[in-house]
């Protein structure tokens, strides 16, 4: 029990710095609502609806609104942030509408994917533990506050600048992830649907290409938004651009691929069949689909 309150301080301390950092750099030359950046207001608010939320989910025992909190807090910041800041352009509204389209279509089908199952599996050996419980809520404001900090530094900037290259480009590069996304979650759920798949794993349409197409999606997605706010991010502003890095870290050491990848290895580690796919699909980036070697 010591040891799992040490490790929930440690990371809930290093989450807070990381936060006030990114809430002072995505602060500067931004627009100010009662002497107070709006880019604070945002994240004061980002992390204290995860822990009131926290707070009912500790009462109940139960992680079954995890996902649409951090989904819906999403909404609720970018909308906020926009309206606060006065926000009247198109690059800011647009990045705005993206955002909310996003989390609008993802937490709304993990919510319904976790009640279908039942449980959230991530949460078998945390719901009990009181620390570990409150350190996955506060890392949720992360992934909330971080992920979406450049476009929140993009909105609340006191800059505007009429879209170009950058502005398209973004544009094309979401679009991309958001499909890839959309796709490979729909093949993915398709493929659960079907009884006779129960001890399988899928290795058709996008999850041929890739193990973790969706991933891969959402990278691109976000790396599209990054590119999109740049060209108005403005002196220490533009440290906000480590969101997409902030999503690959995530999806990749932290949750998603490496827990996946290590519960696949177990439930299908000595099937031939599953070695052979692992040898011909990369893990996260897309890639043509090779013939499996035997």
């Amino acid at each position: 029990m010591q040891r799992e309150w040490t490790v929930a301080a440690i990371a809930i301390v290093l989450s807070l710095c990381a936060a006030v950092g990114l809430a002072a750099a995505g602060s500067d030359q931004g627009v100010r609502v009662g002497g107070w950046p709006v880019f604070v207001i945002c994240a004061l608010f980002a992390y204290g609806v995860q822990w009131l939320m926290f707070a009912h989910a500790w009462a109940v025992k139960s992680e079954r609104n995890f996902d649409l909190t951090g989904s819906i807090t999403y909404v609720v910041m970018m909308l906020g942030g926009g309206l606060l800041a006065g926000a009247d352009n198109v690059r800011s509204w647009t990045l705005i509408g993206l955002i909310c389209i996003w989390a609008l279509r993802l937490g709304p089908f993990l919510h319904r994917r976790i009640k279908q199952a039942g449980e959230d599996k991530r949460f078998r050996s945390i719901r009990g533990s009181f620390p570990t419980f409150l350190m996955t809520w506060t890392l949720q404001g992360n992934w909330v506050f971080i992920t979406g900090g450049c476009a929140l530094a993009a909105v609340t900037s006191s800059v505007s600048q009429a879209p170009g290259w950058a502005y398209a480009a973004g544009l094309a590069l979401w679009l991309l992830g958001f499909a890839i996304e959309v796709v490979a979650d729909r093949q993915k759920t398709a493929f659960r649907s079907n009884p006779d798949n129960a001890r399988r794993f899928i290795s058709t349409g996008l999850w041929a290409w890739s193990r973790h197409p969706n991933y891969f999606g959402e990278i691109v997605l976000w790396l599209g938004i990054a590119v999109m706010a740049m060209p108005v991010l403005q002196g220490w502003q533009v440290a906000t651009l480590i969101s997409p890095v902030f999503v690959v870290l995530l999806l990749t050491a932290i949750s998603g691929v490496r827990m996946l990848e290590a519960r696949a290895s177990k439930t299908w580690g000595d099937d031939p069949e599953y070695q052979a796919y692992k040898r011909a699909t990369p893990v996260l980036m897309m890639w043509p689909p090779q013939k499996q070697a035997q």
